[in-house]
């Protein structure tokens, strides 16, 4: 099984980009959008359809905002959209697809770039959805988290971890709930494969040529379970998708 998580930053300006191209030459099995930035509606069904999908929405009510995506030539069991908390439901950014004894969260984590108050949102995010998490955990034990978590785990995954200012996404206790995360049921695929790489990063600054002199950060993950582990495949960066802002994650799991 492939699959591919991706915060695109606006799917039609991605689609714009060559991602359906993209997808195409990947082929994988389900891919994860995050930060879709639309309404269905506003993209024609047929353009994945074409491709082998079956897209599943959960987007955001206020439009241009958030929303995730779960697109899957495999037909999935169950669909849950939301945790069935409104005021983050509304802003979409959670689906669950569920596929026989297995599961797939499609995940989106607020940012707090704004202010305080969206940083004191975002953590309020942290400990609701870790408690929704551990739950769904308890009654489906193949479980898989993906996205875009919008936090630092480790220091390598930054490129310049001394920095002082503890900018949104790198504060300490946004990084203490995502180690605590991983030391609690579940495993950072990329980390299980790749304990000690570095400068292996998934997002960008737009500004002063991050990209191209890889000054980024690494806050897109696939968690697994700690049972999956044994069948995890491979995990890499998808660093030629240059759709947007971030690069994708990709993960092979014999499922």
């Amino acid at each position: 099984m492939k699959l591919i998580s991706y915060n695109v930053n606006g799917i039609r300006a991605a689609m714009k980009k060559g991602l359906l191209d993209w997808i195409q030459t990947e082929d994988p099995d389900i891919f994860c959008i995050q930060e879709t930035k639309s309404q269905e509606d506003q993209v024609p069904a047929e353009l994945f359809t074409d491709l082998g999908y079956t897209a599943h929405w959960h987007s955001a009510e206020k439009k241009g905002y958030s929303g995730v995506l779960t697109c899957t030539k495999v037909a999935p069991s169950k669909v849950v959209y939301g945790m069935g908390m409104d005021k983050y439901d509304k802003e979409g950014r959670v689906l669950r697809t569920d596929f026989g004894d297995w599961t797939l969260v499609n995940l989106y984590l607020p940012s707090s770039s704004s202010g305080e108050e969206r940083h004191d949102f975002k953590m309020g995010f942290l400990d609701d959805f870790g408690q929704w998490a551990k739950k769904l955990l308890k009654q489906r034990k193949q479980l898989i988290i993906v996205g875009d978590y919008n936090i630092v785990r480790l220091d390598i995954d930054i490129h310049n971890p001394t920095r002082k200012d503890k900018p949104p996404g790198f504060r300490p206790e946004e990084r203490a709930w995502l180690q605590a995360w991983f030391e609690s049921g579940f495993a950072d695929s990329y980390r299980e494969l790749h304990p000690d790489t570095e400068d292996q990063f998934s997002w960008w600054s737009y500004r002063a040529g991050a990209r191209k002199n890889n000054k980024g950060w690494r806050i897109d993950y696939v968690s697994i379970s700690d049972i999956l582990t044994s069948v995890l495949k491979s995990a890499r960066h998808g660093y030629e998708a240059v759709h947007s802002d971030h690069a994708p994650v990709i993960v092979e799991l014999d499922l």
